[in-house]
């Protein structure tokens, strides 16, 4: 068989169900053994856009997602996605076609060298120059990318590869398993959970990825200990739950901050340090951090780790669970946070401003979702704002890419959790600059029938540069633009389109368009004058 061939019953050894991408002169080979596999391949608009699929759809299912791109512009449009799906820790295989081996010592049309390109924003990479190491390079690729933490790795198979004739077979795949700490390990975590008067917990996207949500909640529960959330650890445990203190990150005093100022001991547990740097949270470096994740902590002078509980999450937070005291706290402080956090919330739910606040554009969504629904929020303000109040049932409920947090990630990342969770409703929620930028794969969505939702919340500029340029120099700089008609435009498409005219019209909208299961886009126009208003009354709160 071809090379190209023997990757691709390779990929179907894997369990390999989607390839997104665009194919290129470099990979024909590849796309024609496609032809005969029973891999979909998904045709995007943009390479990009192949990655962010790939890597939501492999932070769904814990399998990497794959994604494909030709030579040169190809695989560097690629790029962007995979150091997202990187830094998120979402397992992803890249896979780029490449210039034969005889051009590679010289300058070529389209040649980079991707190995040393893709280097720095993958865990591992390599180029295939045989064809019989294909079924090791394979196996490695997708080991390495769901070994904790998870992330992006490349191969790049060069097109005379791809053609020449090999033998060979695919590798079985090992399952991965993880240590659990010591014993004596474990006794002393109890130990500063026991001794701390006032300790709080700091739930990270880990607690997802190794399926130990219940575990956290009997923790939590034994030794009644509040939990904050990063924004990508949001759902480890219920919002409804008395001792959840919701979400953390926005970067500057809030309710939360109050929790963490008052804490002497802060217990991170899957706690992923690109996300949310600790100098925000424990911005004099003296209170005492309880590491418990996968592996040892990352060093930073503002995460002074006191134990490194390493392993297994779910695990060693049972064994922890096992050898803790049932402890009872006067937990007044958290009632109090949330009733005001809560409060904020409630109190824009019957608002009737246009443009439509944030708070109710948030009230309204999370009504009429389920508790199982998914939201996955672009990068802009609209994202602090769903960090911050949309609250969560379950882990994996509200998608926040927060280590890079590239923007246009929501509309194909809605594409990748939809695929990844038919079942399930599917919201993305974009900033119209962030639209912009992957809009195109509405096409794709709808070539696919996937019944996603579009949730624009427009506002004709870049809102969270000018969020900062008005907190720091009290102007905006150059962040103004144009928009087309996106009723029109998503229609043209083919989505079913609405705008939305006043503020009792968004509830309906999404509920009718819930109800119709069938791709749909809704244009909100937002009031962002709330960004500075926040800004405002969170800088004068007190403890």
């Amino acid at each position: 068989m071809k090379a190209a061939e023997l990757l691709v019953k390779c990929l179907e050894k894997e369990g390999v169900e989607y390839i997104f991408g665009i194919p290129g002169e470099e990979n024909i080979d590849l796309m024609d053994a496609l032809l005969d596999s029973t891999i979909n391949f998904i045709v995007t608009r943009h390479e990009t856009s192949a990655a962010f699929m790939a890597g939501t759809y492999g932070r769904l299912t814990g399998k990497p997602g794959v994604c494909l791109a030709t030579l040169g512009p190809g695989a560097t449009n690629l790029l962007t996605g995979v150091a997202n799906a990187n830094m998120d820790l979402n397992p992803t295989v890249a896979i780029t076609g490449q210039a034969s081996l005889d051009r590679q010592h010289k300058i070529s049309h389209q040649y980079y060298d991707l190995i040393h390109i893709y280097e720095p924003v993958t865990k591992w990479n390599a180029q295939i120059k045989k064809g019989e190491i294909i079924p090791e390079a394979v196996r490695k690729a997708f080991q390495v990318s769901t070994q904790d933490k998870p992330g992006a790795v490349h191969i790049d198979l060069p097109n005379d590869v791809a053609g020449m004739e090999v033998q060979g077979t695919p590798l079985k795949g090992t399952v991965h398993t993880l240590t659990e700490a010591g014993d004596q390990v474990i006794k002393e975590a109890a130990q500063l959970i026991e001794q701390a008067e006032h300790p709080i917990i700091l739930a990270g996207n880990g607690i997802t990825r190794g399926n130990a949500a219940e575990q956290l909640r009997a923790l939590v529960e034994k030794a009644n200990i509040p939990v904050v959330h990063t924004f990508m650890g949001k759902g480890a445990l219920p919002w409804t739950h008395d001792l959840s203190l919701f979400t953390a990150g926005i970067g500057g005093n809030d309710y939360i901050t109050c929790g963490f100022n008052h804490s002497d001991l802060i217990i991170a547990i899957g706690f992923d340090i690109s996300e949310y740097a600790p100098s925000k949270w424990n911005p004099n470096g003296t209170t005492s951090i309880l590491h418990i994740d996968t592996e040892e902590a990352e060093t930073d002078q503002n995460y002074p780790v006191k134990l490194n509980v390493v392993g297994d999450i779910k695990r060693n937070l049972d064994k922890i669970h096992m050898v803790l005291s049932q402890k009872e706290r006067n937990n007044t402080w958290v009632l109090n946070v949330r009733n005001k956090a809560l409060a904020e919330l409630q109190q824009f739910r019957d608002d009737t401003s246009f443009p439509l606040k944030p708070q109710k554009i948030i009230s309204d969504l999370r009504a009429v979702l389920k508790e199982e629904d998914i939201v996955v929020s672009d990068v802009g303000a609209h994202k602090v704002w769903i960090g911050r109040m949309f609250h969560t049932y379950q882990p994996n409920t509200c998608l926040i890419s927060n280590g890079l947090a590239s923007m246009g990630i929501a509309v194909p990342g809605a594409i990748g959790a939809k695929l990844a969770q038919p079942n399930r409703t599917v919201v993305a929620v974009c900033g119209d600059g962030s639209f912009q930028m992957t809009g195109a794969e509405l096409e794709t969505a709808k070539r696919l029938n996937l019944p996603i939702i579009v949730l624009l919340w427009r506002d004709e500029g870049y809102g969270l540069i000018e969020w900062h340029q008005m907190k720091k120099f009290n102007r905006p700089s150059h962040i103004k633009f144009g928009n087309p008609d996106f009723v029109q435009l998503a229609s043209s498409y083919g989505f079913e389109a609405m705008q939305i005219k006043n503020a009792e019209e968004l509830k309906p909208a999404l509920e009718k368009a819930i109800a119709m299961n069938k791709p749909v886009f809704i244009d909100c126009p937002v009031d962002y004058s709330e960004n500075m208003k926040l800004t405002e009354k969170l800088s004068h709160l007190q403890c």
